[in-house]
């Protein structure tokens, strides 16, 4: 990971997302998934870009899956954006730049009103 995006677990998963005042983009995913890996670039980009008004972070599948469950992953990568520990947005498969951008300024742009 880096100082841009976090790693999220199943204890830590109610902290970190559903309790934060900001919104909160995670990323489902697993190791052997290549499109997981196309997107992991992606994914730190948009967590430096919005860096202060999104918290990003990933969630291992194969490591929680108790949240996976609860959140009914079915396929990965998924990104969900959740706000006052509510799932708002969700985007499955390596979905663009653009898109993810867009999602997330729906999001901080409501924030602000």
């Amino acid at each position: 990971m880096s100082e841009y995006v976090k790693e999220v677990n199943e204890s830590n998963f109610e902290q970190v997302v559903l309790q934060s005042e900001k919104p909160v983009l995670v990323d489902f995913w697993a190791e052997w998934c290549g499109p997981c890996r196309a997107l992991a670039p992606i994914v730190e980009a948009m967590a430096e870009q919005y860096a202060g008004a999104v918290r990003v972070v990933k969630l291992n599948v194969d490591e929680s899956s108790t949240v996976t469950q609860r959140y009914g992953i079915q396929g990965i990568p998924t990104l969900i954006l959740f706000q006052e520990g509510e799932e708002k947005e969700r985007m499955v498969g390596a979905v663009s730049r653009e898109k993810i951008s867009r999602t997330i300024e729906v999001h901080i742009d409501a924030d602000l009103n």
